[in-house]
């Protein structure tokens, strides 16, 4: 059985590559409890010195929730599946060493997410990115919190309200994506990025991350909280399961 997540090393940086291709690496729960499972072992491994995120394959770093599972999920187990999601968030977070993302491809409502968290962002020109869970009947809560650490109140307003997907250009402008290469070298400069990090003072980097992780973490069980209650409340209603099921039979 193919594994969820393939790991590679090159020198002392560790590429964690989601590897769900064929899903445009969504998130199952399989997966994401692979991906925080990994974070955590990696950031224990002395011989490693920070991570890489990526998906594999060309078409997607990460498309959000798998819609199969999102589809089949009942409104008593909603906390649960979405605290196993979340939970990598805290994770990249937790992990003390460099954690950045080398956007492949889409990265969009928890892969956008992902990204948001991560300590810099790696694109291409043809990188999309966003929170277009609105647009499948899921309050925009977890996400609109992310971007609130990076945008002002309208634009993510706009972006929580509307579910359209960035290019890469615009949210490289918004400072949402840090650096912009080839598509062919969106992993290596990423991995470059870890090991300049990497060379930092040890004290001195970890304290920085650590007071961006004060912050970041400072509001997350607030957002959790009313994500869940939001999401309980639309699927009681119905209505991601609706627009669901008309874009997997559209898709057949």
């Amino acid at each position: 059985m193919t594994a969820v997540v393939e790991i590679e090393h090159r020198d002392r940086v560790a590429i964690l590559r989601f590897n769900r291709p064929a899903a445009l690496n969504a998130l199952s729960v399989e997966l994401a409890r692979a991906i925080a499972d990994s974070l955590i072992a990696l950031d224990g491994d002395e011989s490693v010195d920070g991570i890489v995120l990526t998906g594999a394959g060309d078409r997607a770093f990460c498309a959000g929730v798998d819609l199969q599972e999102a589809r089949t999920v009942q409104v008593h187990e909603i906390e649960g599946w979405f605290g196993t999601v979340c939970n990598i968030y805290k994770q990249i977070l937790l992990t003390e060493k460099p954690v950045i993302a080398a956007l492949n491809g889409v990265a969009a409502g928890g892969g956008f997410q992902m990204a948001l968290v991560s300590d810099q962002r790696v694109a291409h020109a043809g990188t999309r990115m966003g929170q277009p869970e609105i647009n499948a009947g899921i309050p925009s809560i977890m996400g609109s919190y992310w971007m609130g650490l990076h945008l002002g109140w309208s634009k993510n307003q706009e972006l929580s309200m509307t579910g359209r997907l960035l290019t890469a250009e615009e949210a490289q402008t918004l400072g949402l994506v840090n650096q912009l290469v080839a598509a062919e070298d969106v992993v290596s400069k990423a991995c470059e990025i870890v090991t300049d990090f990497a060379e930092k003072p040890s004290v001195a980097w970890k304290r920085t991350k650590a007071r961006f992780r004060e912050i970041a973490l400072s509001g997350f069980d607030e957002a959790f909280r009313a994500g869940v209650l939001g999401q309980q409340e639309a699927y009681a209603k119905g209505e991601p399961q609706a627009v669901i099921d008309a874009f997997l039979n559209k898709k057949r």
